[in-house]
């Protein structure tokens, strides 16, 4: 999709980080945009930030809930007509490891980060492909998702998989001219690591770290790692450009390539032993 003006994106997890940086990326671009959120307070403050602009709406959403994201797609076009951009970009983080593993953790971090792109992705193709003027999906995973590095954890393995979704879908939608971006950042500021804030009661109580655990001292790491980390903007048109040039992996993190190829020569390693 070379040409964003006039067309319509949908980004959830939208109030704020990479979400409501993607929002402000399209609406410089000139499209249409529909942030959608379950923070009901802090989508109103994300719109109105973005209130000059004049064609920004939002909507409460809890991605891990198929009618309420129908019920979003829905909004969207009463508000704009025709979706073509769609950022499934919610997601939530909960402490893992091996000691005292968390059924509810995993079900709730599964639920956002997996089942909520998959809940994107079955409501907005079927639209996409009825009206025929192009589309382009944009599924936010992590280099947790690659990378070699990563914890026993419901994060790194919930993004493991928006990986191969992604990457399954855009194997089917390219022919059909609908394109697919996986977003696969680094370290960024944004308040991931304070998602327990919209943890629903039916995952279970919010987790408490104990101070001197492994756990604590993950945390301690992610932290400095955020403070650390690039802005939401910078991300956010590096998938502008990605959806602009079809481009299916989207990386932000240039210093992390050794990560990466640590993983991939590893698994080279395994491969080449079949043959000995």
């Amino acid at each position: 999709m070379l040409e964003l003006s006039d067309k319509t994106a949908f980004v959830t997890g939208g109030a704020s980080g990479i979400g409501l940086a993607l929002g402000r990326a399209f609406a410089e671009a000139g499209m249409k945009v529909m942030l959608a959120d379950i923070e009901a307070e802090a989508l109103a403050a994300a719109v109105k930030s973005l209130e000059s602009f004049g064609r920004v709406r939002s909507v409460t959403c809890d991605v891990a809930d198929p009618d309420s994201v129908a019920c979003a797609a829905q909004a969207s076009y009463e508000a704009f007509g025709n979706v073509h951009v769609v950022c499934n970009n919610a997601g939530v983080g909960a402490r893992g490891g091996i000691d005292n593993i968390s059924l509810e953790n995993w079900r709730w971090v599964f639920d956002v980060n997996v089942m909520g792109v998959l809940h994107g992705i079955h409501t907005f193709l079927p639209h996409i492909r009825s009206h025929g003027e192009g589309g382009h999906f944009v599924n936010t995973a992590s280099l947790a998702g690659i990378s070699a590095r990563q914890y026993f954890n419901p994060y790194g393995a919930s993004k493991h998989a928006v990986v191969s979704m992604s990457e399954g879908l855009a194997a089917q939608l390219n022919p059909l001219g609908i394109g697919v971006s996986v977003l696969c950042p680094g370290f960024v500021r944004t308040h991931i690591l304070q998602s327990e804030r919209n943890r629903p009661a039916r995952y279970g109580p919010k987790q408490s770290i104990e101070p001197g655990s492994q756990a604590a001292a993950l945390l301690a790491q992610m932290t400095a790692g955020m403070e650390a980390g690039i802005e939401p903007s910078k991300v956010a048109a590096r998938v502008v450009a990605a959806i602009r040039e079809n481009e299916l992996y989207v990386f932000t993190h240039p210093g992390m390539r050794a990560v990466i190829e640590k993983r991939l020569n590893a698994i080279l390693a395994a491969m080449d032993k079949v043959g000995t």
